[in-house]
């Protein structure tokens, strides 16, 4: 059978799974082994089978142990004995659990198919699991000494200082390298004295003090003042009164203005005219006329 790629499509994988073969389905039904079953048989996992005693690990019936009574490959479930529950019209039925709650306690092993799976998964994990061996030393051989030599290389040398031997002449200095040091020290001395005096003007004009102080006027400055007052002429402050030449004749009243009254004459009365009546023709006169 071709081996099918895997899909990142839920709904491929839904597809697989409900449609997947027996033997895919056998697999899908595994659950873990018990730790002290994983050492003795050497396989982590084993799909469960009817026989096994079973300890639901997590969900509603978490820390029930008991037999696998049934197991369905065409939903994924298994069926514990004792694991029921009643319905609401009085039937008692068995609870299913999926095989992944499930951790194995102890396996049915009177199938001669499954005692082959088994230590065929016992060989292949011998194969896995590299053996280590550590190398042994001996000090007599060259290869021993040559580690030892690499590791402390490796290392990082410590040094430890020797007290001076008796007759050893003591290390003497250059006298060029003295010189130099005392110029050093001779200059940081000068540093420090043009420095110290600038810091401590520094933090003295950092912190300014202001002190408003009202000061009151002294007697002898308001004596002086009121001397001052009392000398300065008149003249300046009033002004000058003009002379009789420059003075200008006062303009006389003018008489206020008359009134024009004006007298309304009286309408005459309108003038009838006479209209002259023309005498009536007589009858004779008319009918000469015509």
């Amino acid at each position: 059978m071709q081996a099918t790629k895997s899909a990142k499509d839920p709904g491929k994988q839904r597809k697989r799974l409900f449609n997947a073969p027996a033997h895919k389905r056998h697999k899908l039904m595994s659950a873990h082994l018990a730790p002290e079953l994983v050492k003795s048989h050497g396989a982590r996992t084993l799909p469960v089978r009817k026989g096994d005693t079973v300890r639901i690990m997590r969900g509603d019936h978490e820390g029930f142990e008991g037999k696998v009574s049934t197991v369905d490959l065409k939903n994924y479930r298994i069926f514990l004995e004792g694991l029921t529950r009643e319905k609401v019209d009085g039937t008692v039925i068995f609870v299913s659990v999926h095989p992944s709650k499930v951790l194995i306690k102890s396996l049915n092993l009177s199938d001669k198919w499954r005692k082959r799976t088994i230590e065929r998964k016992k060989a292949l994990q011998k194969k896995e699991e590299p053996v280590v061996k550590k190398p042994e030393v001996e000090a007599g051989k060259p290869e021993a000494k040559a580690a030892k030599l690499v590791k402390e290389k490796a290392k990082p040398a410590r040094v430890e200082a020797k007290p001076a031997e008796a007759g050893a002449q003591p290390f003497e200095a250059k006298a060029e390298t003295v010189a130099k040091v005392k110029e050093v020290k001779a200059v940081e001395k000068k540093v420090k004295a043009v420095v110290a005096p600038a810091k401590k003007v520094e933090e003295k004009a950092e912190i300014p003090v202001t002190v408003e102080v009202e000061r009151k006027p002294a007697k002898k400055t308001l004596e002086a003042a009121k001397k001052t007052a009392e000398t300065k002429p008149i003249a300046a402050t009033t002004k000058k009164k003009e002379s009789p030449k420059e003075q200008k004749p006062a303009e006389e009243p003018k008489p206020p203005a008359k009134e024009k009254v004006v007298e309304k004459k009286p309408k005459a009365p309108a003038k009838k005219t006479a209209t002259r009546k023309e005498p009536a023709k007589s009858k004779v006169e008319k009918e000469g006329g015509a």
